[in-house]
């Protein structure tokens, strides 16, 4: 009997990509975002035919897809016109922990592989139960400020807040972690950082380097626990700001590591 699930998929961002490779189903994709670095080996096994607001519609049909999948209102341009193609598209556009979990399961169906995809979901579950186990553990959780972007200032989005009280801290603008749009993120006065008081910043600056010396030079800031401390770090944006297992891994693994450190010091 022949296959009846997708033979021919684009992944037009990280996300499904990471997810299929995790579960073996790799063979299916046959174009990438060129922003994927996971697993490392998709890069020169796929070819790159989109971005994340804009895609090369005349490659990815060449391609002959079965189905596009994509995240978020922001691709709604990019999903019309391959629809307009006659291409099966799936955005997807969660935004939380539970959303990402989902999308695994999701996802896993959609290719056949509901089992495999059910067990991957299950073993990141256990990875989050370890890391909050650890994290209750602290005698006093850091007070977090993260930084999505420095020109505006942007905060982080729901499922970073969510991967952060987790990962045993707490988010200094939870309030905001709920505006799915970057524009409803920004901070409109940077003063609101220093009145905060942050015990720590977490820079993942959307595809460029942090630069914690630009933030601890900003004018007043160096009255903030985490200047005067020096605990500002950066939070590689493959493994946080795409809504996929790599933040529920790597992402969630690297904020402890902080915040645990700290509270070491802490209780020192």
């Amino acid at each position: 009997m022949a296959d009846p699930y997708p033979q021919r998929i684009v992944c037009m961002t990280e996300e499904p990509t990471e997810v299929l490779y995790a579960l073996g189903e790799e063979h299916r994709i046959v174009g990438i975002s060129g922003f994927t670095v996971r697993p490392p080996r998709a890069r020169k096994e796929k070819p790159k035919v989109s971005a994340f607001t804009s895609a090369k519609i005349d490659e990815i049909l060449k391609l002959k897809p079965d189905l596009a999948i994509g995240f978020s209102d922001i691709q709604a341009d990019i999903a019309r016109d391959l629809i307009k193609a006659g291409v099966e598209v799936w955005i997807s556009n969660h935004r939380s922990v539970d959303g990402i979990l989902a999308y695994i399961r999701r996802l896993g169906a959609m290719v056949g592989a509901g089992d495999k995809a059910e067990a991957y979901a299950q073993q990141a579950e256990r990875h989050i139960a370890q890391v909050q186990a650890a994290a209750s553990q602290f005698k006093r959780r850091p007070r977090v400020y993260f930084e999505e972007w420095d020109d505006p200032l942007i905060t982080g989005i729901r499922w970073v807040a969510e991967l952060i009280r987790l990962a045993g801290g707490d988010d200094v603008f939870p309030q905001m972690a709920g505006e799915s749009l970057a524009k409803h993120r920004i901070l409109g006065d940077q003063g609101e950082v220093v009145r905060q008081a942050p015990d720590i910043i977490l820079g993942s600056w959307c595809g460029k380097r942090f630069r914690p010396e630009r933030v601890a030079a900003r004018d007043g800031w160096d009255a903030i626990p985490a200047v005067r401390n020096g605990d500002l770090y950066e939070i590689k944006s493959p493994i946080i700001l795409q809504p996929g297992p790599a933040a529920l891994f790597d992402g969630l693994s690297a904020m402890h590591a902080i915040f645990a450190e700290w509270a070491k010091r802490q209780a020192a």
